[in-house]
């Protein structure tokens, strides 16, 4: 039983996990304790459990001593007077870690650290009543005494205690706010170009039963279809997962690490071992049109968020020509659908930081964006955040279609001149050749070089010289499928 109970490290997550809600969320410690969601800005819940259950002075004692043992004092001396104001009038228990005493001790000397030696002098005398032999604590007070007299500035029982800074500094403010849900969201009746329909991307798979697509934004586009799983399917996903489940990892240099800015447990699930992967994977294409099997995109990674479980600002696609994506030889990241398995009570929206909005978790939906621009640069816009979870267990299941970098060069001298004659006066035309071509192969299964040669050359000049990549990839892709079929390959060659 030993190796299914939690140790430190569960320990001191848990306690990191409370700190970051009290942080992103602006909570006030002592309704937290308390068992309330209340912000120190508004005294009401946000949110309301059907059971609440109180923290006891010990378990807030750990918390701050958590916060101590990393120099947070900032943490450590709110945590240290709940525990502080728990332990008074109650009798030690030998469950118990911490007492009375470490609690004065350990916030005495926060509030040191903090400047606020005032505060620090009168907990040091506090502490004496119950340990009048303690030569340290003599020491103590001795000092605060003499610092007090030499009227330091920083000795005042009035100051404001600021907040350690993070990685994210620069975008900390927008995150946070963004995650209490009070951006500029998205107005549908504002903005006639946000909308939803029911969807069908032009396939006859949809035809009978369309997706429900809702436009989030438009700039970066963000979509979210609603109903994209059952609960069946969310269920076996996330049952598949569990035992694979480790614990999320991020690039570090040349290598992956664990990383505090990610608090989740993840799990990587291929076709081949589970049925409705394939399914899923099938579904992804019908509405985005893109071709997710690999080595085109990504396994799909199926990610648990916790309680205080996050992500800060980060993207998807890789930002520099070193990054460890590129290593792999898969490209980079053109696109990202994320869909949510479970439902999340409180906190775990997604928040883009730039763009100014957050969503917020919708049970079996599936949130879609670009991270490219269509001449293959990255999407500042994209930068976003998976909010830390307040109640709940967070399920989500993520699918990133790669594409290979490539740099835009003249190719005139390349292509034949009747070729390049010929591509601009049928640039027009061109989709429409296209079209009849594919429809001739699907329905004949044949077709000779007299048929693809040209169209490629012509595709090559129009979309490929026009550094348009994803249409030229895309068509290049299914022209090859149809020049080379193999059994594997049959199913996507229907989809289009």
């Amino acid at each position: 039983m030993e190796s299914s109970l939690p140790k430190l490290e569960d320990l001191r997550g848990a306690a990191h996990g409370l700190m970051r809600l009290q942080d992103v969320y602006n909570l006030h410690v002592e309704s937290l304790v308390r068992g309330h969601f209340q912000q120190i800005s508004d005294p009401v819940d946000f949110y309301k459990l059907s059971v609440s259950d109180m923290l006891s002075g010990d378990d807030c004692f750990l918390v701050g001593k958590v916060a101590y043992d990393l120099e947070d004092y900032y943490h450590s001396v709110l945590w240290f007077e709940e525990a502080v104001r728990l332990f008074r009038g109650t009798e030690w228990s030998p469950e118990n870690e911490g007492t009375l005493e470490d609690a004065l001790d350990h916030l005495a000397f926060s509030h040191f650290k903090t400047g606020n030696i005032s505060h620090a002098l009168s907990l040091s005398r506090e502490l004496l009543l119950h340990d009048p032999m303690n030569r340290r604590v003599h020491f103590n007070v001795e000092k605060y005494e003499k610092l007090l007299n030499e009227n330091l500035p920083a000795t005042s029982s009035g100051l404001t205690l600021k907040r350690p800074d993070g990685i994210y500094l620069r975008t900390r403010n927008a995150y946070e706010q963004l995650c209490q849900t009070k951006g500029s969201q998205p107005k549908h009746f504002e903005n006639p170009s946000l909308f939803c329909d029911y969807f069908t991307n032009g396939s006859p798979a949809l035809f009978l039963q369309p997706i429900r697509r809702e436009i989030i934004s438009l700039q970066p586009y963000v979509v979210l279809f609603h109903g994209f799983v059952t609960q069946a399917e969310a269920k076996n996903i996330r049952k598949y997962a569990m035992p694979g489940l480790r614990r999320s990892v991020v690039a570090s240099g040349m290598n992956q690490a664990t990383a505090e800015y990610r608090i989740s447990k993840s799990a990587w699930l291929k076709e081949s071992a589970h049925e409705v992967v394939g399914k899923l994977d099938q579904r992804i294409t019908l509405v985005t049109g893109l071709n997710v099997q690999p080595p085109y995109a990504e396994y799909l990674q199926v990610v648990n968020y916790g309680i205080g479980g996050h992500y800060e600002p980060h993207f998807d696609h890789a930002t520099s020509d070193s990054s460890p994506l590129y290593r792999l030889k898969t490209g980079n990241r053109v696109a990202t659908i994320m869909i949510y398995l479970s439902p999340v009570q409180a906190g775990g929206s997604t928040a883009f930081i730039y763009a100014n909005f957050s969503v917020p978790v919708v049970q079996n939906a599936a949130l879609f964006w670009w991270n490219l621009h269509k001449n293959g640069q990255g999407n500042v816009d994209t930068l976003h955040a998976g909010c830390p979870v307040i109640v709940g267990n967070k399920w989500g299941m993520f699918k990133n279609k790669n594409f290979h970098k490539v740099t835009c060069t003249a190719v005139t001298n390349i292509v034949h001149p009747k070729i390049i004659i010929l591509s601009s006066s049928t640039h027009s035309p061109l989709v429409q050749i296209l079209f009849k071509f594919f429809s001739y192969v699907q329905h004949n299964r044949t077709y000779t070089e007299e048929w693809w040669k040209p169209l490629l050359y012509i595709l090559y000049f129009d979309l490929y010289n026009g550094c348009q990549w994803l249409l030229f990839f895309n068509i290049l892709q299914k022209i090859l499928f149809c020049l080379h079929p193999k059994k594997e390959t049959h199913k996507s060659l229907e989809l289009f």
